[in-house]
């Protein structure tokens, strides 16, 4: 078998464009004896004189020529390969794909997304808005890169890191006797409302029944959906309330509802990446995954600050005289 090195070919090209040993040296930074020495181990290996050379010249013999308009292409293809490399570890080049669940993809993904797609035009984004089960399906598929969801015990072949968490809250109608108050609410003081519930399989069904369970009560809601502007629409019209993750609520909240965070017990969801544990991600999706991280805990951290109350307006002065 064959074995020509790129440093070799090099050598080998520099040589047959200068036909002088001196000049071919100092461009590859080698002595004259080193690069007679290549020279010497190439026609050996292909057991043929490539240049015709004596005391006052060297000229390239027809193996040489032949050999040298393949080194030429040799040497542009591993040149291209090692721009395509640079391009895609300084994120000129790149594509990532991410699934989310709705919340974080109507919340966290777009400004990032927004952001990293100005300052790395050359990367291509894709985003599946997914519930928990499915986003770890296409986690194990590898039809995406990484997944930010809830978590999920039953995918335990997949790597999954928690990145934060996101408190439960309770959305209920402005005019409702508890919106008055500004503080928490108690899990105790909402069990026995009329609940307006996402269905059985999601996560944020599975937190309100164990919270619910640790006092000893089961959790009925009166209607179940799926959609979170439904839901808003739902309490806005006074035919209940819901208890969602405080990054979903930003996201349902609107119109005449307002939310109050849920306290004894306090649960909370747990967000975090999940990935195959066989891969490491790329550097375009490492950059990518850590933005995603810094936003979340920076919505989050807004999330458990509340709405902010609007500015009273100022009172219209009289003119003066």
């Amino acid at each position: 078998m064959i074995n020509l090195s790129l440093r070799e070919l090099q050598v080998f090209i520099e040589l047959a464009e200068t036909l002088n040993f001196r000049r071919a040296a100092a461009r590859v930074h080698l002595s004259q004896s080193a690069v007679s020495g290549v020279i010497g181990r190439l026609e050996e290996t292909l057991r043929a004189r490539l240049f015709a050379r004596n005391t006052r010249s060297v000229q390239l013999t027809d193996a040489g020529q032949a050999l040298l308009a393949h080194a030429r292409i040799l040497r542009a293809q591993a040149e291209a390969a090692a721009s395509a490399v640079r391009d895609v570890v300084e994120l000129r080049e790149g594509r990532v794909r991410i699934a989310a669940l709705p919340s974080l993809a109507a919340t966290v993904v777009p400004p990032v997304f927004a952001r990293f797609m100005a300052a790395h035009p050359g990367v291509q984004l894709g985003v599946v808005d997914s519930l928990s089960g499915a986003s770890f399906d296409l986690v194990r598929a590898g039809q995406v890169d990484f997944a930010l969801t809830a978590e999920n015990p039953a995918y335990a072949d997949l790597a999954y890191e928690t990145l934060a968490s996101d408190p439960l809250v309770l959305l209920l109608p402005a005019d409702h006797a508890l919106a008055a108050r500004r503080g928490p609410l108690r899990w105790a003081e909402v069990a026995a409302l009329p609940h307006i519930s996402m269905p059985a399989p999601t996560s944020v069904r599975q937190y309100a029944e164990a919270a619910l369970l640790s006092l000893g009560q089961r959790f009925a809601p009166r209607f179940e959906v799926e959609h979170l502007a439904t839901i808003n629409a739902m309490v806005a019209a006074g035919l209940g309330v819901s208890v969602l993750p405080a990054l979903a609520a930003q996201v349902a909240l609107g119109g005449p509802v307002v939310q109050r965070r849920l306290t004894a017990p306090d649960v909370q969801r747990p967000i975090g990446q999940v990935m195959r544990q066989e891969r490491s991600l790329s550097t375009a999706a490492s950059a990518v995954a850590e933005a995603l991280r810094a936003e979340l805990l920076r919505q989050l951290g807004q999330a458990a600050a509340g709405p902010r109350a609007p500015k009273p307006k100022r009172a219209p002065q009289a003119p003066r005289a």
